[in-house]
């Protein structure tokens, strides 16, 4: 057996790969990548098949934030570009959100800036989440919103919430290096209520803030030991106008091996692509597609994304099957398909990164 079949068979045991092992997926070679991302569609085949996952967000109240994360243009003393707005109305929610339904979303997720909701915040989102649910029963809605208080988790559990987003974006002892007004623990601390209000915890990372290997796998351990049913991957987009605009660290082939490493780390999570996808994987996209078996469809918080079609057709061409969907294409074998490339001669393409103009808080249709 090579090193690669020990990792996928202890993965697919669900048994935790030691520190090496892990270390050793984010340091493989290029020769080696497209055996990488064969070991680990085995994991991702045995737990989800080749459903794809679609999930659509939402931002209903963008920016205006007092916290200092470093790599979000939503931050206090942000000079990003980016729209800002407070509170949409509910009817304006509903009209974005049934815009992700009708391209085959099945989970919404309603985000909202802040450091954490008041309790009147909560009331008006879980309306928002109650309005949505009487029309869409079998959608799933996750929420968004920030550090928790007491009582607030089971609130929006009761008003219907399926699901309850908050990153640990980073390894503990390097969380100081990207915030200084909340701090690890309270992260951490917020998933774990979550999960104890019954709602299915959504937790991932952030790829690309100038962390090592070692922090990679750092807050992978880290989410594992919390079992998150959500695992989103996002890749940092650096904005123009926050502390992290300069950060072009990440390849295609690095982003691929980040994704291996938490698929193996996370097995039977729902392991998402998420923001930053477009702009770090670029063509090799849709073999992210092998590892990962969900991802966010359209637009992001602050973001454009590729159109919806181009996903929906992306999924297709690659032979995966829309989760929900009735129909889908037979599929195709990982084996053989071929890529090429080095981690080196990373160039700033701020031309790629898109500020959002379109969908919640502006008067354009949402890409959907």
């Amino acid at each position: 057996m090579t090193w690669l079949d020990v990792v996928a068979e202890k993965s697919l045991a669900d048994e935790a790969l030691t520190r090496d092992e892990a270390l050793a997926v984010l340091g493989s070679g290029d020769d080696e990548l497209m055996d990488v991302v064969a070991a680990a569609f085995r994991v991702r085949l045995k737990y989800f098949g080749r459903r794809v996952k679609l999930n659509y967000l939402v931002n209903i109240k963008s920016g205006l934030c007092p916290e200092d994360c470093f790599y979000c243009s939503q931050r206090a003393g942000s000079a990003a570009d980016v729209l800002k707005y407070t509170w949409l109305k509910p009817a304006e929610v509903l009209e974005n959100a049934e815009a992700g339904v009708a391209a085959g979303a099945r989970r919404v997720c309603m985000v909202a800036s802040g450091r954490g909701p008041t309790n009147r915040d909560i009331s008006r989102v879980s309306g928002m989440i109650s309005a949505f649910k009487e029309r869409h029963p079998d959608v799933e809605v996750c929420a968004c919103l920030g550090l928790l208080s007491s009582g607030q988790a089971e609130a929006l559990a009761e008003a219907g919430t399926t699901a309850y987003n908050h990153n640990l974006n980073t390894a503990p002892e390097r969380y100081e290096d990207i915030c200084s007004t909340h701090s690890f623990a309270d992260r951490a601390s917020t998933v774990s209520a979550a999960k104890e209000a019954g709602l299915s915890p959504c937790s991932g990372l952030i790829a690309g803030m100038g962390e090592t290997d070692e922090d990679l796998v750092s807050v992978a351990f880290a989410l594992r030991s919390l079992r998150p049913d959500s695992v989103p991957v996002n890749f940092l987009i650096p904005f123009e106008g926050t502390p992290l605009a300069g950060q072009w660290s990440l390849t295609p082939q690095k982003c691929l091996r980040i994704l291996a490493m938490v698929r193996f780390m996370c097995p039977s999570a729902e392991v998402r692509l998420a923001g930053g996808r477009e702009i770090h994987l670029r063509s090799l996209q849709p073999l992210a597609l092998h590892i990962v078996n969900s991802i966010f469809l359209g637009d992001y918080l602050t973001s454009e994304g590729q159109a919806g079609s181009k996903d929906l057709e992306m999924i297709a061409d690659a032979g995966f099957v829309v989760e929900g969907a009735d129909t889908g294409s037979e599929g195709l074998d990982v084996e053989g398909a071929g890529v090429e490339g080095a981690d080196t001669g990373v160039e700033a393409r701020y031309d790629l990164v898109q500020v959002r103009r379109r969908g919640a808080g502006t008067d354009l249709p949402a890409n959907a």
